[in-house]
């Protein structure tokens, strides 16, 4: 498989003329929390008072959320973030949202998602959550799904910037750098590899 381009450095590359586009395209490792700590609270609060759930349901619909992100995260790492269009626009768009990851994988300001896109995508599950599940199940799953969410950016930005020394953390660590650096057409899972081996894309033992 040919290999991209690949740097080691921690600078960023510009992706953008307008610095306005440039300033919403980085972002500090920790600004999903502060936008989504609230918001999980939120959805946590509704749960109990207006929705009147039970200890148990809450717990059932939040690790059922939990595990629908799980899912989210591979399919759109591996069918939308890796899709590679053939027409100049859809390369550049391409490049965008996560070429340039793959290009500079320790530009650690483009590690996580910045809110310019995390928001408008959080609003779209929102409504689809809705569409599909009552109002008393739909804040606890909510909930789950974007702390699932969470942990996929936090594990994204610790396993390209910390240096694991056992556990699950070097286990993931490692998964993640064959993806980088050995093969992309496998290893979607950031957060779990559970997928990866249900669909056959994890990397051999060997």
């Amino acid at each position: 498989m040919k290999k991209n381009f690949v740097s080691n450095s921690t600078e960023s590359t510009r992706m953008f003329k307008s610095n306005f586009l440039e300033s919403l395209s980085k972002v500090p490792f920790y600004i999903p929390l502060i936008v989504y700590i609230p918001i999980i609270g939120y959805m946590i609060w509704r749960s109990f008072i207006n929705e009147d759930m039970t200890f148990l349901h809450f717990t059932m619909a939040f690790f059922s959320g939990l595990g629908v992100w799980t899912l989210v995260e591979y399919v759109l790492h591996r069918f939308v973030f890796h899709f590679h269009p053939q027409s100049s626009w859809g390369k550049r768009i391409h490049f965008i949202f996560h070429g340039v990851h793959h290009d500079y994988p320790n530009d650690a300001k483009r590690l996580v998602m910045p809110p310019s896109a995390s928001l408008p995508l959080a609003a779209l599950f929102f409504f689809l959550f809705r569409s599909f599940i009552s109002d008393y199940l739909l804040y606890a799953s909510f909930a789950g799904f974007i702390f699932g969410y969470l942990i996929y950016d936090m594990m994204h930005y610790a396993l390209h910037h910390y240096n694991f020394k056992s556990g699950l953390g070097l286990k993931m660590k490692k998964h993640h750098m064959l993806h980088h650096y050995s093969d992309e057409t496998k290893g979607y899972g950031v957060s779990s590899a559970v997928w990866d081996k249900i669909f056959k894309t994890n990397f051999s033992r060997k």
